[in-house]
């Protein structure tokens, strides 16, 4: 029970420190939320639950991949709030296209034999 309550709280504690640090400079909270915490927080966890090297280097190897369907996010969020798009009808609509950016390179990788 408690190693699930330490993950909790350490990664409530990244994205509160990014939340905070960006009301403060948007600049230095971009940084801080786009270091891969979350992913080394990830191998972390799984290597300590696994001991498997293997697992490790296979969810490095997708998130490596998926990274690149997030991208389209974080194009269209900005440009739909300067053209005056309300915050939630952007962050859904950057969502949903997102999703689809998923489902897309799902599909483009398998052509090209990219399993994960």
């Amino acid at each position: 029970m408690w190693p699930y309550v330490l993950k909790v709280l350490i990664t409530a504690v990244v994205v509160v420190a990014v939340s905070e640090l960006g009301k403060r400079s948007p600049l230095w909270g971009a940084v801080l939320a786009s270091l891969p915490l979350t992913s080394l927080l990830a191998f972390i966890w799984l290597y300590a639950g696994t001991g498997s090297t293997k697992e490790v280097a296979a969810l490095a190897q997708g998130i490596f991949w998926m990274v690149l369907a997030t991208l389209p996010l974080f194009v269209l969020l900005p440009v739909l709030l300067r053209h005056r798009v309300a915050f939630w009808p952007a962050l859904v609509a950057s969502c949903l296209v997102m999703l689809g950016a998923y489902f897309a390179l799902v599909r483009v990788l398998a052509r090209f034999g990219v399993r994960l």
